[in-house]
């Protein structure tokens, strides 16, 4: 067994996860360049945009940790 056979659930994982997320974050930023902007609604990008932006990392990190092969944890 070689050092980084552990290490292939967490490349999955982050690697899949990193991208799809990625994509989405397009989707979403095209989509909203598209729309119209109302004269009250200039700030309705931001406020779906930093979300998308923090919470997404934030769980893709959380995942990563989790299925890392740290040795002194378990």
């Amino acid at each position: 067994m070689t050092a980084l056979a552990g290490w292939e659930n967490f490349y999955v994982i982050v690697g899949s996860s990193a991208g799809a997320l990625i994509g989405l974050q397009f989707v979403v930023i095209t989509l909203l360049a598209n729309t119209p902007i109302a004269r009250d609604q200039g700030q309705a990008g931001a406020a779906f945009g930093r979300p998308t932006i923090v919470h997404f990392p934030a769980v893709l990190l959380l995942a990563g940790v989790e299925s890392a092969p740290w040795r002194g944890f378990r």
